[in-house]
């Protein structure tokens, strides 16, 4: 069995429903508890279960976010990271207020939970959360942007019998103007539906694009067999 605790909310899982009750009796001898039956939200993430399929959203949190920050009504942007954009630390910008910008962009790193396709952009605009500038809070903004043109998205996953995982990397090139450094990118699937995704910048400065690709193949190859090491633990080799 596996269970998920964040302070007073917990969830568990396991394909065993007599030890799926019996861990509830037993915890409600315990503690003060309150059952409240399968998932439908939790911690800002949205569950609907429909027959063998499910969705997983994060909708009704990204509506808050847009509405906390004034950006209901901005125009809607159909990528959230400007084509080949390079930001830097010493731009002539102006400074903008640390603790907004830090506001914004932690809002955005929770979305990343269901949302893999603005990971790239949070990661970006992430690096410079000690003095940010005014190019760096227009890029925060288009990705405030781009969600509220995707609010309605949702993962999916259906039931199947066969849990191939297939993944997928790829890594850019010079992406940090300061340190010189790539961003290491991958994504796996469980059938056709996406399960397990990152990005972040590579702790090594690559030579050649050929090398940032190595490192790239190796963080994923690791993932894997970290992957392929927790389907064992539940079971489903």
């Amino acid at each position: 069995m596996f269970v998920y605790l964040y302070i007073d909310d917990l969830s568990f899982t396991r394909d065993d429903f007599i030890m799926i009750q019996d861990f509830k009796q037993s915890m409600v001898k315990e503690f003060e508890m309150i059952d409240l039956g399968l998932m439908t939200y939790f911690l800002g993430i949205k569950v609907k279960w429909c027959s063998n399929e499910i969705f997983i959203s994060q909708i009704k949190y990204a509506a808050e976010v847009l509405k906390k920050f004034a950006m209901e009504d901005y125009q809607l942007i159909d990528n959230p990271v400007e084509h080949r954009i390079k930001l830097t630390k010493e731009r002539e910008w102006d400074l903008v207020n640390p603790t907004y910008y830090k506001s914004i962009t932690g809002c955005l790193r929770y979305l990343t939970c269901a949302r893999l396709y603005i990971l790239f952009g949070v990661g970006l605009i992430r690096w410079y959360i000690e003095r940010p500038r005014s190019s760096h809070l227009k890029a925060t903004k288009r990705i405030l942007c781009f969600v509220k043109g995707s609010l309605s998205y949702s993962l999916f996953y259906s039931f199947s019998q066969n849990l191939k995982i297939t993944g997928y990397n790829d890594s850019d090139w010079v992406g940090n103007l300061e340190d010189r450094k790539n961003t290491t990118g991958f994504v796996f699937y469980m059938e056709n539906a996406t399960f397990t995704w990152s990005s972040k910048k590579q702790s090594i400065v690559a030579l050649s694009t050929c090398q940032a690709e190595y490192i790239v193949a190796t963080s994923c190859v690791c993932h894997a067999i970290w992957l392929r090491k927790l389907l064992e633990d539940l079971q489903q080799k």
